[in-house]
């Protein structure tokens, strides 16, 4: 039998692995950039440790793409929990979310043992150092629903036990290592000394688990301190007990009992509350041009009409301005070392004309403002006559909002309010399995895009990593710029997402090369009960903008 790893054809004996292939190549290796972490079958993903029973194609995953990255990510959790688990009997450990280049757990002490200390951080990363050292091979095998649920209640992992209750299928996939059992909802690496680059920072009573660079996967990423984005994840999370809703089974308990209603009565009246005080704290700094900025499918456009809301409650009359409309003509930008215009780029836009008119519009000056056609990629001949006035606040929507070339130096700092908005999703599957914030923001899109454009889930997903390439530079670089940093998440969105785009996701063959992307997103959207409540939700709400009925755009 030949396998046919990056166009290199391999003989291999029956019952032979992936991984054999690999090292009979040569392709193996101790640099973390060239080291395979998993292979690709069509659009399919699977373990290295798979054994292929006919000849096939196979691209090996490294840690440069996406796919491989979350192969690592799951990998390096599994060894983390296991370190903890061993040094702390009857600890939970909780997989928060991402924090910068890192990934913010806690840790929890059985007993009163107390809050986890610095020493206990080293304590945990020199138990993990072990782990990796031992090569312990991640063993995976197939229980029954039944079978599964009676180990995780016998190891105290309830959180888990209760999520399977609502998984449609009889079976469940673990991995094993040094006697202790989980799954993360994806394939992991073949042993404990594939993720031999990392580091962890101890923070109060929790730690960041910081990943390998990006750009040098062979170094650790440096710990970047993000307090207002630390703030935001806190905050929801708040949000998520005060709601009585920090889970998936949670969330669908709501909609399985009919609370679900009062659920995001609750939400959208804590998000209005926020847009309330994001005002309160404009017009205490007698701001005069609220920058509203944020990556794709984070509720933009309806953030800045809801704070121009709030500001109108309070006597001002914002005007708006989209930063879309400073876009150059599409067929002037170039093409970059993808062959692709990157239309995240923020040399997309026309910088200096924004930055002579909106100096001039804050000197109270009448400006020619440009319109761009997204029918034609063109600017339109036509533009539009603003002038603002002492009670006229300009609110300014658009990706690159707070990147700072886009103020001329001559504005006055405080004449500037700078809005971050991102769909910062804290719901977990369970304790250790997070749903990832750009996984929401794909889903939204997915829906929008589809209602809205007519496009295809494999023109959304392939116009994706794009996008994500675009926001690593241009955007999450800029989010503490913000003087307001707001997660426009709704707990109960995805349960209402769902039904949407399930059918469509499932039913895509695994040939296309977008099969991996799409079974990523179904394999959370599985544990998800459909909420059938969008008579519920508000015309103002967020979640409008992408499944539709949003009243600000009629």
């Amino acid at each position: 039998m030949n396998l046919t790893i990056d166009g290199i054809v391999c003989g291999v004996e029956q019952g032979e692995t992936i991984l054999d292939a690999v090292r009979k190549l040569g392709l193996d290796s101790d640099s973390l950039k060239l080291r395979p972490l998993a292979a690709q079958i069509g659009g399919e993903v699977f373990s290295l440790r798979y054994t292929p029973f006919r000849d096939v194609n196979i691209h090996l995953l490294r840690y440069g793409e996406e796919m491989g990255r979350r192969v690592y990510e799951r990998t390096l959790e599994f060894v983390l929990i296991t370190a903890a688990r061993k040094l702390f009997p009857g600890a939970r450990v909780y997989v928060r979310y991402s924090l910068g280049p890192g990934l913010y757990i806690s840790v929890e002490k059985a007993g009163n043992n107390g809050a986890l200390t610095e020493q206990d951080v080293l304590d945990i990363e020199s138990e993990m150092r072990r782990l990796v050292r031992l090569s312990l091979p991640l063993e995976r095998k197939r229980l029954s629903i039944n079978e599964a649920v009676r180990h995780f209640e016998e190891d105290a992992q309830a959180d888990k036990a209760a999520l399977l209750r609502w998984r449609r299928f009889s079976y469940f996939d673990v991995y094993s290592a040094e006697g202790y059992m989980d799954y993360f909802y994806g394939e992991m690496a073949p042993c404990t000394a594939y993720v031999d680059v990392f580091r962890l920072k101890p923070l109060e009573g929790a730690l960041v688990m910081l990943m390998p660079r990006g750009d040098a996967p062979d170094v650790p990423s440096d710990f970047k301190d993000m307090p207002k984005l630390a703030y935001v994840f806190h905050q929801s999370d708040r949000w998520g007990k005060l709601m009585r809703c920090d889970s998936v089974n949670q969330l669908n308990s709501h909609v399985e009992n009919g609370t679900v209603r009062e659920l995001i009565r609750v939400n959208e009246a804590l998000h209005e509350r926020s847009y309330s005080q994001i005002a309160d704290k404009i017009v205490a700094q007698k701001a005069r041009a609220v920058m509203v900025a944020g990556p794709s499918s984070s509720g933009k456009t309806t953030s800045a009409h809801r704070i121009a809301t709030q500001l109108r409650v309070l006597g001002q009359n914002p005007v708006m301005l989209s930063l879309d409309n400073y876009y150059l003509d599409r067929d002037a930008i170039p093409l970059d070392e993808h062959g692709e215009r990157d239309l995240e780029h923020i040399n997309t836009l026309d910088i200096e004309r924004f930055k002579s008119d909106i100096e001039l519009l804050l000197q109270g000056e009448q400006v020619e403002v440009p319109e761009f056609d997204f029918t034609t990629g063109k600017r339109s001949p036509h533009n539009v006559l603003m002038k603002l006035h002492s009670d006229e606040p300009l609110i300014v929507e658009g990706i690159h909002g707070l990147n700072p070339v886009l103020v001329s130096s001559k504005v006055e700092p405080t004449d500037i309010f700078r809005v971050y908005v991102s769909a910062l999703t804290t719901l977990n599957l369970d304790d250790h399995n997070r749903i990832r914030t750009t996984d929401v923001r794909l889903l939204r899109r997915l829906v929008r895009d589809y209602k809205t454009r007519n496009a295809s889930m494999e023109q959304t997903l392939s116009m994706w990593p794009s996008v994500r390439r675009g926001e690593e530079t241009w955007i999450f670089p800029y989010q503490e710029n913000g003087n307001a940093l707001f997660n426009t998440t709704l707990v109960y969105e995805i349960a209402v997402l769902k039904k949407y785009v399930y059918p469509l996701l499932t039913a895509m063959p695994p040939e296309s090369p977008y099969y991996a992307m799409a079974r990523d997103i179904v394999k959370f959207l599985n544990y998800f009960v459909d909420a059938d409540a969008e008579n519920e939700i508000p015309p103002t709400s967020i979640l409008r903008e992408f499944i539709g009925g949003n009243t600000f755009y009629l």
